[in-house]
């Protein structure tokens, strides 16, 4: 799975733009504001329809255009994105397709200077690295986070209409009660999977162990927070709700401190590469193919130890990656590289 050959237009800084990647590794070179995260943000559009940093698709029109195009040429399809100030479009081949299935046909993993707050920052950080891993090759995931989400939304207005009114009307909570359910136990368990994954791999990084917290959503656990539930206006049960823990052992193999908690700097930093290359390993079993690896600008939050990690999981998969300065690629890897130079 291979990106050959990425065009925008109206995409963010980019009026009219084309670029051509290295099967093997490209290097974006730039100062801040040049668009080099703007670049990988496109390429992870085509992979998983939705941006990484954007709350709004409009945020991703460049300003004062009404339509933003997106187009991808992989070794074996030709992926566009169009955005609209209304609407998205998504089309392989020429023909339009459900976002649900558009995402079958290009595998990213990103890593930027974000990423390495993931041991230390919110639980919804963690839980976009579960669906983020877990989506991209799971179809009846993907379907079950839609659903889920939806339902949720649903559910949680009821709740608040029903904390205004003082009265609860049971038969509007059963239908989505029952597709939260549904949906639920199919998260639950692949990101169950996935937890057990990360925890039977060997770490040639940093060695860890992930622990699942769970919110489990049941009809029982709904009938237990009912009155909670009244009085907050949101459903307080179910995965959304899920976070996850990493721990370090201890000469017996033991878990002992919570990194989040314990961990110095350079061990929270060394277990997300861990996390990282965990992530491609695991799609790449999934699916039989590698991912394409998005480093954006990360050289420079790196010490030189870090960055020898990172410079040796590159060569294992098409890798583009970003950064201000060639002075942070080693050598070997610069002279072997497509180096894409942008401008101010």
């Amino acid at each position: 799975m291979i990106l050959e050959h990425l065009s925008l237009q109206n995409f963010r800084s980019y009026s009219k733009s084309d670029f051509t990647f290295s099967p093997y590794t490209t290097v974006i070179v730039g100062p801040n504001t040049s668009g080099k995260t703007n670049l990988l943000e496109a390429i992870y559009l085509l992979s998983s329809g939705k941006s990484f940093r954007a709350e709004r698709d409009v945020e991703m029109i460049r300003f004062q255009e009404e339509l933003a195009r997106v187009k991808g040429k992989t070794d074996d399809s030709e992926l566009e994105v169009v955005l609209t100030t209304q609407l998205k479009k998504y089309l392989v081949n020429g023909v339009s397709k459900r976002r649900i299935d558009f995402t079958d046909n290009l595998m990213v993993v990103i890593f930027a200077p974000a990423d390495l707050e993931i041991v230390v920052d919110s639980p919804s950080v963690r839980r976009n690295f579960l669906d983020e891993s877990i989506s991209q090759v799971d179809r009846e995931y993907r379907q079950a986070l839609i659903t889920y989400s939806k339902a949720l939304r649903q559910r949680n207005a009821l709740l608040d209409l029903a904390r205004e009114k003082g009265v609860r009307n049971e038969r509007q909570f059963t239908y989505w009660d029952q597709l939260l359910i549904q949906a639920g136990e199919v998260i639950t368990k692949r990101r169950e999977e996935f937890i057990a994954f990360l925890n039977s791999k060997e770490k040639d990084v940093f060695d860890f162990a992930a622990i699942y917290d769970k919110s489990v959503i049941s009809k029982e656990r709904l009938l237990q927070y009912k009155d909670a539930e009244m009085g907050a206006g949101v459903t307080l049960v179910g995965p959304h709700r899920d976070d996850f823990s990493v721990f370090m052992f201890n000469n017996m193999r033991e878990t002992t401190h919570d990194m989040k908690l314990f961990g110095s700097r350079g061990q929270q930093r060394l277990v997300v590469l861990q996390l990282k290359l965990l992530q491609l390993i695991f799609m790449e079993e999934a699916t039989g193919q590698r991912p394409l690896l998005l480093l954006d600008d990360i050289f420079s939050e790196l010490d030189d130890a870090h960055i020898h990690l990172v410079s040796e999981i590159m060569d294992r998969q098409q890798t583009i990656l970003t950064t201000t300065h060639k002075e942070f690629i080693d050598k070997k890897h610069l002279k072997e590289a497509n180096v894409i130079e942008l401008e101010k």
